[in-house]
C-alpha cells in the first residue's frame, strides 16, 4: 500500500474569516483542511491557474516521475 504525503500549511487568519470558513464547511460536511483544499482548487480554476498533479494523482492514472 502506498503513503500519500501532504504538505503542511500553517497561517494566520482574523477569527472572523475562520468562523466564516468553519460554517462553510460545516455545511458541505468537510473538514477545514479539505475545505481550503476546494476553495483554493476552485479560485484556480476559475483564474487558469494549473496545479500540479499529486503523487495521488499521478499514482491513480498511472503517471510515473
Amino acid at each position: 500500500m502506498v503513503t500519500i504525503k501532504t504538505a503542511t500549511l500553517t497561517f494566520r487568519i482574523d477569527p472572523g474569516l475562520k468562523e466564516a470558513l468553519r460554517v462553510a464547511a460545516d455545511r458541505e460536511h468537510r473538514s477545514i483542511a479539505n475545505m481550503v483544499e476546494v476553495l483554493i482548487r476552485e479560485y484556480c480554476e476559475q483564474r487558469g491557474i494549473a496545479i500540479s498533479p499529486s503523487e495521488k494523482t499521478r499514482s491513480k492514472h498511472g503517471v510515473r516521475t
